[in-house]
This record gives structure tokens, sequence and C-alpha cells, in this order.
């Protein structure tokens, strides 16, 4: 039992480290000549332009939820002026980033990892070898680079679309003008709120990138891995963003106290 308990931990952190030297190989590739600034782009375009509807439609819905939630809590101690800032605080701070990362791991970390998983067990990267291209700077770090570029954008879009669902909640419930809602809910949100918790997503984003691309290029077993790579991907990059969220969070903390 021991040995296997044993066997199942060294497996999984010679993985995290396979990993890990796959994300460092990649930002080590992304500043070396030549640049694909082309392919970038249009991965910047799929990762990121393609997501924002599921992104806001999500944001939305969640600050519709999250403004019927803090109301029923704070009613109970006559605050109901504090929602539009409760809310705010608590989409910018933490529930914006850490949903729009699991929803782009979910999207994109599927994707990333069923494309190039397909391209792997066809053969198609070893053509593209074949024909002198780095495939690795084509397919892995542009992919890798859109991520890290799109999910700050993502992430400040979900948070806007989540305080206009709260908006929306409100006023249909109390009645309150817009511009007191707004007024409101940025009263207390500064940049020390708003900047370190998206740049926090540029990780999230290089694990989306990472993992998916690794699982894609290390497939195997023809089409069963294809499917493997996919589902994979979207486990293990939710599952690194959550545990990792956890690190970042407290770093925050630790460089942008909380005020009393």
């Amino acid at each position: 039992m021991l040995d296997r308990l044993g066997g199942v931990v060294l497996g999984l952190l010679a993985w995290v480290g396979d990993v890990a030297l796959f994300g460092g190989r990649a930002l080590y590739t992304s500043v070396v000549p030549p640049y694909e600034v082309k392919e970038t782009w249009r991965q910047v375009f799929e990762i990121g332009w393609r997501s924002l509807p599921l992104i806001a439609l999500s944001g939305f819905a969640i600050g519709v939820v999250l403004s019927m939630h803090t109301r029923a809590s704070l009613e109970r101690f006559g605050a109901e002026s504090m929602i539009p800032a409760g809310l705010a605080i608590a989409l910018v701070r933490e529930t914006g980033p850490l949903t729009a990362g699991l929803l782009v791991a979910g999207r994109v970390g599927a994707g990333i990892g069923a494309e190039l998983g397909a391209m792997k067990v066809t053969e198609q990267i070893d053509a593209l070898e074949a024909v002198a291209v780095d495939s690795f700077k084509f397919l892995a770090v542009t992919r890798i680079l859109a991520c890290i570029i799109a999910m700050p954008l993502l992430t400040t879009a979900m948070d806007f679309a989540g305080i206009l669902g709260g908006y929306v909640a409100e006023s249909s419930i109390s009645g309150m003008s817009a511009q007191l809602y707004f007024h409101r809910a940025f009263s207390l949100i500064e940049f020390s709120d708003f900047v370190p918790a998206t740049l926090k997503t540029v990780v999230f984003g290089f694990i989306i990138g990472t993992v998916a691309s690794y699982l894609g290029f290390t497939t195997s077993r023809g089409t069963e891995g294809v499917g493997r790579a996919s589902t994979s991907s979207v486990v293990c990059a939710s599952v690194c963003i959550i545990l990792v969220n956890v690190v970042l969070v407290k770093l925050i903390f630790l460089v942008f106290p909380v005020r009393a």
C-alpha cells in the first residue's frame, strides 16, 4: 500500500516537473527570435474574443445572483446601501478572476488539448518539423502567450458584466438609479483592489496554456488519447488554478495589506 502511494506521489511530482520545464522552455523561447506575432494575435482572437460572450453572460448572471444573496444577508442589518460596494469588491477581488480562469480553462483548455493532441496523433507536428517549422514555438508558445494576454482582458470584462448584472437586479428590486448604484459600487474600490487581482490572471493564463499544450504535445494512443488529453487539460488546469490562487491571494495580502 505504501509502495503504491509512494509511486503515485512520485509520478505526480514527475508530471509537475515536466510541465514546469515545458512552461519554462516556452517562456524562454517566447523572447528568442523569430517571433510568431501573426499566429499569436490569431490565437488571442480565438481564445479571447471568442470567449467573450461566455465570460460576459456568466459574469452578468453571477452579478445578479450575488446581488440577491448580498441583499438577503445585509437586509438583516439594515445595510442595503452597502450592496453595490460589497458586490463590486467581491467581484473584483476574487469572484471575477477565479471564475474567469475556470471558465477559460474549460473552454480553451479543452480546445487546445484536443487540437494539439489530434495534430500529434496524425503526425501533423512531425510534418511541420519536416518543413523546418519550429512546431513548439508555432503551436505551443503562441497559445501560451495568447492565454496570458487574453486572461486579464476577459477578467475585466467579467468584472464589469457582473457589476452590470448587480445593477439590473438591484434596480428591479429597489428601484435604485444607475448613477447612485455605480457611485456606491466604485466608491470603495481602489487600484490596489483591481490591479493585483487582475494581474494574477496572467498566471492563470500561463497555467491554462502550458498544461493544455503539454498534454496535447504528449498525446498518444490515437483518438482515445485525444479525448483523454482534452479532458485532462480541463481538470488539471482547473485544479492548478484553484491551488495557485491560494498562494497568489496570500502574496497579494502581503504586498497590498488591507487597511482597517
